[in-house]
């Protein structure tokens, strides 16, 4: 054979070979990727039984469909209800969370309030000690009738009946007393009597004591009834002693006592009425009125209010 035709021979089986072989590589690349498609699609099968265990039709189709008899074709489906249903319990989650938001407002609001009144309460009451008993002689209730012409516990006697106060701003109040007035708040809460109150307490601790004197008479003629009315008669008589106005004060003070003389401010105001008559420098009637607190409340002269009343005894000399 010669030489050209050997040279013929060897291109076309070249040509041959390169035919042969080309669609091989290719074939055997798309057998790959279809068989990496399906196991990726077996894989998230696998992974969306796990996220919602049970085979629930609210996630996926099962994959073959018993009344059709065919296989379905539950991809596009399954995804689409997914995530429908994630968007739903996030929905519902966000309005959780508002009301829980809205909720944790008003809890605040409540706790807010009960701070309020509890500040008042405390500040009220003075600090427990430790005691010591009364020696004075006891004293009689017409004694302590006398101190204000009189009167009696049915009928007790009222600050009208001694003298009615100066007014206290003769020259009207100033604009910055206003100002300070005006930035004592009002309570309002579903107690209306207990806010009356509250905020002549609250005029009393700022120093506003016309003010307070206003407001706490106001209350005390309007809730005589109230639990707090102990606390307002108490109250109203020291705004009007801290005031310099110890003639004014001790009507009050004798009526809290004879109205309840087991009432929750009925011994503070006993104890009071003995410093107004201190004040007034009536050394007789302050002797009754602390022999008086000696004997009836015990427990007070030698607890909470000890150190209040060993003090007024120690600036009168009594027999």
């Amino acid at each position: 054979m010669k030489l050209p035709q050997l040279k013929n021979l060897a291109g076309l089986a070249l040509v041959g070979a390169v035919v042969a072989t080309t669609p091989v590589p290719a074939l055997a690349q798309d057998d790959v990727s279809e068989a990496r498609v399906r196991k990726i699609e077996a894989e998230i099968r696998a992974l969306q039984r796990q996220v919602f265990p049970g085979g629930d039709a609210r996630f996926f189709e099962p994959e073959i469909n018993t009344e059709q008899g065919t296989p379905s074709n539950s991809s596009s489906t399954t995804s689409t209800t997914a995530v429908t249903d994630i968007l739903a319990r996030l929905d519902a989650i966000e309005a959780q969370m508002q009301r829980l938001t809205a909720a944790g407002e008003e809890n605040r609001n409540a706790v807010m309030l009960l701070s309020e009144r509890v500040e008042a309460l405390e500040a009220a009451n003075a600090p427990e000690t430790e005691p010591e008993t009364s020696e004075e002689a006891p004293a009689t209730q017409s004694n302590l009738s006398a101190m204000t012409g009189g009167a009696s516990a049915t009928e007790p006697a009222r600050p009208a009946q001694t003298a009615e106060p100066a007014p206290a701003l003769p020259a009207g109040p100033s604009e910055e007393r206003l100002a300070g007035v005006q930035e004592i708040m009002k309570p309002q809460t579903e107690d209306a009597a207990d806010d009356e109150y509250t905020y002549g307490f609250r005029l009393w601790n700022a120093g506003f004591y016309p003010e307070a004197q206003q407001q706490l008479r106001l209350f005390v003629d309007q809730h005589p009834d109230h639990w707090r009315a102990t606390y307002g008669r108490n109250l109203l008589g020291r705004a009007y002693l801290d005031d310099g106005k110890a003639r004014e004060a001790a009507p009050w003070f004798l009526r809290n006592y004879q109205v309840d003389k087991q009432a929750a401010r009925a011994g503070d105001s006993l104890l009071y009425l003995a410093e107004a008559m201190i004040a007034l420098e009536d050394t007789n009637r302050a002797c009754i009125a602390l022999a008086e607190f000696g004997d009836t409340y015990p427990a007070l002269a030698s607890g909470r209010l000890q150190e209040q009343y060993e003090a007024s005894r120690q600036k009168v000399t009594c027999n």
